[in-house]
């Protein structure tokens, strides 16, 4: 019994010598895998940011408009452009941002669909498009959005922008520094309906900019963009869509019109097929029939043209990582964002992808650990990279936890 005890002991240091020998020596390399040596079937990460990389214009397309612009949806990639940073009057496609402002308010908790507005002698003495608001009247959040976004209601938009903000030039000075923080350069608001007013100017890029982000962020404002007829007050108000793609162009999803007899024909239209998300751009254009034949010509010019491939999903595992010197021996490392690429059609075939991942890291490692990266080229042109990061957490051994590492082992080889 006595000898047993100490063969037993003497195997515990043993392993525990092998153990921090072992930590102490060990290397980690890295590896940078291609398709060819070892594939694997992701690919571009989805940037936080729209960026101008654009696909030169392969066709002249012939608008007549001022500007316009045709980005994808998802990665933000500029895919044709005309004149697309023209300072131009946004008309009621204005209310982009007013709609980003108002659903950021929802999402952040601020707001509820079922709060009620009240209307202000402002809001009710609003010309132009309107639902004609009564100031003993109150409407919810989610009956001011349709109104919004159906019919251009100034009056209801301005309703809000007094709600939220206490004033409309307090929320005006929310709208620009919200158009700062996208990076929309060209844009200086000065009202949050769109009515013609000196100095209140954007562009179709900038336009783009702020309907993707709507989009993105808060994708349920297209429960109400796709509206194509409805009603308010009990039936007694009726809506009609001034957006005629939502009812004639296959998988249309918004997203605002806007018009005056100055800043002529404004349209961003939005769709989406399969995978791809397309936003095309339209700023003044002679005659509402051109705005909605010109975006129709850039969404078919998209989707005839391009493709988006998606590759992972964000949190999707890579593979496995060997830890030294940590409380486990392993960890998964996993896609820090959803991750695609916008291609033309047939290119998919010569992305490439380097996969720049350790086999072994040291620990201390915390979940949320960029570990590595992979990046995806197309014919050697860098598309773009994605961090890999830990998934989980391990802690740097400790005396106290070697021993009890050591011991589990010891007690596994001992049954």
């Amino acid at each position: 019994m006595f000898f047993r005890k100490i063969i037993s002991v003497l195997c515990l240091f043993l392993i525990l010598l092998i153990f921090i020998t072992t930590s102490c020596f060990a290397t980690s390399e890295i590896y940078v895998w291609s398709p060819t040596s070892e594939p694997l079937n992701n690919t571009v990460e989805t940037n936080a940011n729209i960026n101008e990389e654009k696909i030169e214009n392969t066709t002249d397309l012939n608008l007549e408009s001022g500007g316009a612009v045709l980005i994808e949806q998802t990665t933000g990639r500029v895919l044709y452009n005309h004149n697309m940073h023209e300072k131009l009057r946004p008309a009621s496609v204005t209310k982009v941002m007013s709609l980003l402002l108002i659903m950021e308010a929802i999402d952040s908790g601020k707001l509820s669909y079922s709060d009620k507005i009240p209307c202000t002698e402002t809001a009710a003495a609003m010309g132009g498009s309107q639902i004609w608001l009564d100031v003993r009247e109150e409407l919810t959040v989610d009956e001011m959005l349709k109104a919004i976004c159906v019919v251009s209601a100034n009056d209801c938009t301005v309703a809000m922008a007094e709600y939220l903000a206490g004033s409309q030039e307090a929320f005006v000075e929310q709208m620009n520094n919200k158009a700062k923080e996208l990076g929309m350069n060209d844009t200086t608001f000065k009202n949050c309906h769109g009515i013609d007013e000196d100095g209140h100017l954007t562009s179709a890029y900038d336009i783009a900019l702020m309907s993707r982000e709507l989009l993105l962020k808060h994708p349920d404002i297209t429960k109400y963009t796709t509206i194509w007829m409805d009603t308010l007050r009990d039936g007694k108000s009726e809506l009609v869509n001034t957006n005629k793609l939502i009812r004639n162009y296959k998988g249309a999803t918004g997203l605002k019109t806007g018009s005056t007899s100055v800043a002529l024909y404004n349209l961003s239209a939005s769709a989406t097929r399969g995978d791809l998300s397309l936003i095309a751009v339209i700023m003044k254009a002679p005659s509402t029939k051109v705005r909605f034949s010109e975006a129709q010509k850039l969404l078919d010019y998209g989707f005839n043209n391009f493709e988006y491939k998606k590759f992972a999903e964000a949190n999707e595992v890579v593979k496995t990582v060997d830890i030294q010197k940590g409380t486990k021996d392993s960890i998964e490392v996993v896609y820090e964002n959803t991750i695609g690429t916008i291609l033309k059609k047939g290119d998919d075939s010569n992305i490439e992808q380097i996969i720049n991942i350790p086999d072994t890291i040291q620990a201390p490692i915390n979940k949320g650990d960029k570990i590595g990266e992979i990046v995806y080229t197309i014919d050697g042109m860098e598309l773009s990279r994605v961090n890999i990061i830990a998934n989980e957490s391990a802690e740097k051994n400790t005396i106290f936890n070697m021993f009890s590492h050591v011991y589990k082992k010891w007690g596994t080889l001992l049954r």
